[in-house]
């Protein structure tokens, strides 16, 4: 059967609101059929199971969160500088906490994944994919450090937006800029 690419995507969409708000237990397809505003049985048709759902919308929820294809397009746009990672890293903040919705359903993935050994290993393949193409970048735009910074910007970047977006109040007195500012210069060797 031939499938619509662009209703496939609005219902791994759909199934990514539903994860963000209900959790990996209330992922249903009726419940993604719901938040697509689409006939009954219309996910069951584009998925043959919740295990491929889950995969799927692991990966959307990477495409969602991204970089501009234009910022990836040329590493070297800017002149290198700890200024420039820090930059970067406050455009990344910003997409992860606007697209709330998206980090919010991959943490629930990540929990889901614990019960899965099939999405773990997908979602590891998809961080592990992501994470490399974030040093390629970093190399390739001649910025400060190597892969082990960029390995402990990104994993202090994930806790600060767990907790951004999970407990906004327990860290009120320092904004984003400032917590990114902080771990570039504490992290990156100076300029």
């Amino acid at each position: 059967m031939r499938q619509n690419t662009e209703r496939r995507t609005a219902l791994t969409d759909a199934a990514i609101e539903v994860l963000a708000r209900d959790g990996a237990r209330g992922l249903t397809y009726r419940a993604v059929d719901t938040e697509a505003g689409v006939p009954p049985g219309t996910t069951s048709n584009y998925f043959r199971s919740r295990d491929q759902l889950l995969a799927e919308a692991g990966d959307r929820v990477h495409v969602r969160l991204s970089a501009p294809a234009e910022v990836m397009a040329d590493p070297r746009a800017e002149e290198p500088s700890t200024g420039r990672v820090a930059a970067l890293l406050g455009d990344l903040m910003t997409r992860l906490t606007t697209r709330r919705s998206s980090y919010l359903a991959l943490l629930e993935l990540r929990l889901e994944a614990n019960r899965r050994p099939e999405l773990a290993a997908a979602l590891t393949a998809t961080v592990k994919e992501s994470f490399d193409l974030s040093v390629g970048f970093h190399e390739a735009a001649g910025l400060p450090g190597g892969r082990d910074e960029v390995l402990l910007l990104y994993l202090a970047l994930t806790g600060l937006t767990v907790e951004r977006l999970t407990l906004p109040e327990a860290f009120s007195g320092y904004s984003d800029a400032q917590v990114v500012r902080l771990l570039v210069d504490r992290i990156l060797p100076g300029e």
